[in-house]
């Protein structure tokens, strides 16, 4: 498999949801239980393609994953720290695909003047935390019940990594 990294443009908003939604419906990976509509990704991407990134991998044939960021909080105080998502469909996992987007969109944060970038996770996620810790994130701290799903409280673990 040959995977490239490139921006993600609005045409890419109905396969981005379709690898998104599953894991919104049927996992703690994420805490959001609405899932997104194609209108919804299509909005985002626009947003963030001038001032943040988001960015797509794919094969020739389909559209592997996305990884994408924005600022960690409100106020320009925060401007040079990002929060990112990364979410690879199953065909990727494993494969280096996840590794090739972490570079590629924390080069694209460095560029954009980023400092920092924080990877929130769900401390139901294992694999999550040590890919994060394998690409050089440092958990800074464990949040005990911030998320709720399923009718049930969740902890996030917040990893960070200077760029």
């Amino acid at each position: 498999m040959t995977v490239r990294i490139r921006p993600a443009t609005t045409a890419d908003a109905a396969a981005i949801a379709a690898i998104w939604n599953p894991l919104i419906r049927d996992t703690t990976i994420t805490f959001n239980p609405v899932q997104k509509s194609d209108a919804d990704v299509a909005s985002m991407i626009a947003d963030r393609q001038v001032a943040q990134g988001f960015l797509v991998a794919t094969d020739a044939d389909a559209l592997l994953g996305f990884a994408t960021y924005a600022q960690f909080r409100g106020g320009d105080g925060y401007r040079h720290t990002g929060e990112h998502t990364i979410i690879l469909g199953p065909q990727a996992r494993g494969q280096g695909t996840g590794r090739a987007l972490m570079k590629a969109l924390c080069d694209h944060a460095r560029g954009r003047g980023l400092h920092s970038l924080f990877a929130g996770c769900s401390a139901e996620n294992p694999a999550a935390v040590a890919f994060h810790i394998a690409l050089g994130f440092a958990q800074v701290a464990h949040l005990p019940q911030v998320g709720r799903k399923y009718d049930r409280w969740i902890d996030l673990i917040l990893l960070q990594k200077m760029l």
